[in-house]
């Protein structure tokens, strides 16, 4: 399947229209994003991979020059000091293609919005 022509099905789809090197790049994300929340699942949104728990945990995606997570990050002030320099517009992460990308933080990020998510869920949970 060539990048464009048809719409991923899985993401394991999305990675393989990509250069090799993106492509380990993709899925050192996806694994990183899994075991921070194993019992995610994963699916295509918005023709980008996701990772959804309770809500979206994060989406990604590949560009021409970067690698975008999102959506932004927001709950955590030390984190997202040390996320300052991977901002882009609306606070949605820019993890250059020619500089290491942060798996750590990512590996932090999923588990804040997961710890986020299950909060809310169990706050609508009350409600019922």
């Amino acid at each position: 399947m060539k990048r464009g022509t048809v719409a991923a099905r899985s993401i394991g789809e999305y990675i393989a229209t990509f250069p090799p090197a993106v492509q380990a790049i993709l899925r050192k994300i996806r694994a990183t994003a899994a075991a921070a929340a194993p019992d995610a699942t994963e699916k295509i949104s918005y023709r980008m991979p996701a990772f959804i728990q309770d809500g979206v945990l994060i989406y990604f995606a590949a560009f021409k020059n970067h690698i975008g997570l999102f959506p932004p990050v927001s709950g955590d002030p030390r984190l997202e000091r040390s996320l300052k320099r991977y901002m882009g517009p609306k606070g949605n992460l820019k993890f250059p293609l020619d500089e290491p990308v942060p798996y750590p933080l990512i590996k932090k990020i999923v588990a804040l919005r997961l710890r986020q998510n299950v909060a809310k869920a169990a706050v609508r949970r009350k409600r019922r």
